[in-house]
């Protein structure tokens, strides 16, 4: 076998016939990274979103969890407080991109899109499913504030756990919940030999209502070189 379909060998998993949706294979990665050993973590992505201080751009990024992911729509779930940096940042910039990166499958999926807060019940369903004690915490961490020391923190979570002690089901802090990033732009790519790689761009257009519910055209695809 030729170094050329050596190559073409190692990448087919995009082929020369592109998917015509790129969620659908996040959802389908996603899937297979969890049933590997040496994935661990494998839902965590790296979002980036944009702050807004005296008039400059500034990108901030951290690493979330996706929990949801709506291969039909083409939006995936995240969920945190929204008091947080990253919560502030997106009520000035709704946008965001996410990065996966799967290093022992030589694969990684980037997206990039408009981010709407989930709806209560989508939020309320997920942080019923959170154990107890994350549960707990949610309430005791105004996240991204400043704190004294880990003592006070700890104590913030005695209270609360006090506070709760009896109610058998916690109900869903009001500063705490879900977002949607509705994809406009997805990038594939797959490890190639020689760092000849094999890359994929998907965008759409997101046209957002008076009721601000997104509604998504379809996917147009270019392959790109590495």
């Amino acid at each position: 076998m030729g170094r050329a379909d050596s190559l073409r060998h190692k990448m087919n998993d995009l082929h020369d016939s592109l998917p015509a949706n790129p969620i659908a294979k996040l959802e389908r990665w996603l899937a297979e990274a969890r049933q590997r050993r040496d994935t661990p973590n494998s839902n965590a992505m790296c979002l980036a979103t944009v702050d807004q201080q005296k008039g400059e751009l500034m990108p901030s990024a951290r690493v979330v969890l996706c929990k949801q992911v709506d291969t039909e729509s083409g939006f995936i779930v995240f969920f945190t407080n929204y008091d947080s940096r990253k919560a502030a940042e997106l009520e000035q910039n709704p946008v965001a991109a996410a990065t996966f990166h799967w290093d022992a499958l030589g694969r990684q999926i980037r997206l990039e899109g408009r981010v709407v807060k989930s709806p209560a019940s989508e939020s309320d369903a997920y942080f019923a499913s959170r154990a107890r004690g994350s549960q707990l915490g949610a309430w005791a961490s105004d996240q991204s504030q400043p704190i004294a020391s880990r003592v006070a923190l700890l104590q913030q979570l005695d209270k609360v756990t006090e506070r709760f002690a009896d109610t058998e089901t916690i109900p869903r802090p009001p500063h705490w919940g879900g977002y949607r990033l509705w994809v406009s732009a997805a990038e594939i790519w797959i490890e190639g030999d020689h760092r000849v790689h094999d890359r994929a761009r998907w965008v759409r257009t997101l046209g957002v209502d008076d009721h601000g519910d997104v509604h998504p055209d379809d996917w147009t695809v270019v392959r790109l070189q590495p």
